[in-house]
């Protein structure tokens, strides 16, 4: 095969796209995987994604349009990237909640993963369906997606039609609600836990009721927890169904 000026751009566009997803999508950019491994999988897959897939490189006139492709294409793969990543976030988000219930808030960790302050129930939780969304080979099922995307995204003919928009607003909503059903089981018994205290100073008015309820919050929220915990790969399940659902929503979105 000739390598020529064409074939090489042809392929730094493919590169741009992918690296963009792998460095921004869930499991891969963790900073538990180094940064070579990254930069050797995004030149590996894109070197799969030419030889395998029809990629022509559409017409430019000079550098600020070549420029304006490399920009498009590293968005396409940031999108995508971001919203798989952000229905990763919904369990971090319900831990966060559950540790605000049962008085855990104030027990932050470091995330090694992310580098980022999480509650001590968020970072637990996203290792955790971290570890279940490569047992269950979800991985290979995201590099697959930004694989395909170029048969329905061609390079340079991307479009940033107005229903992104609504797309993302729809998963916002998906977002908080899903969010709230994870931790249902901990509000009930939170309600449940302040009506007993309620009774109690009622019927014990001497009983100090903070210094009580603080430990009975934090006994029967963990007692809930690992009631829950068997529950973890449904809700994975879910999580994984709502990146394949908005990838593709995403992918048609931004589809010529």
């Amino acid at each position: 095969m000739n390598i020529t000026i064409e074939n090489i751009e042809c392929y730094l566009l493919i590169i741009v796209r992918i690296s963009a997803f792998i460095f921004s999508a869930p499991v891969f950019s963790t900073h538990g995987i180094p940064m070579k491994v990254k930069v050797f999988l995004s030149v590996f897959v894109s070197l799969i994604v030419y030889n395998t897939i029809e990629v022509t490189l559409p017409p430019y006139g000079g550098v600020i349009s070549f420029a304006i492709l490399v920009l498009q294409e590293s968005i396409v793969g940031l999108i995508l990237g971001f919203i798989t990543n952000a229905c990763l976030y919904i369990v971090n988000y319900s831990g966060r909640m559950i540790d605000m219930e049962i008085g855990l808030s104030m027990a932050n960790m470091m995330d090694p993963a992310t580098k980022l302050q999480t509650s001590i129930t968020g970072a637990l939780y996203t290792q955790v369906v971290s570890l279940l969304l490569i047992v269950s080979n979800m991985h290979y099922y995201l590099i697959r997606a930004i694989v395909d995307t170029f048969n329905f995204v061609p390079i340079g003919e991307t479009i940033f039609h107005r229903g992104l928009f609504e797309i993302m607003q729809s998963f916002m909503f998906d977002f908080f609600v899903v969010g709230f059903r994870i931790i249902l089981p901990i509000f009930g018994m939170m309600l449940i836990t302040n009506v007993v205290l309620g009774v109690l100073a009622r019927i014990a008015p001497q009983m100090n009721m903070f210094v009580v309820g603080m430990q009975l919050k934090v006994f029967a929220g963990l007692v809930v927890l690992v009631l829950i915990a068997s529950t973890l790969p449904m809700v994975a399940d879910y999580i994984f169904d709502l990146m394949k659902e908005y990838l593709s929503l995403f992918v048609k979105a931004l589809a010529p």
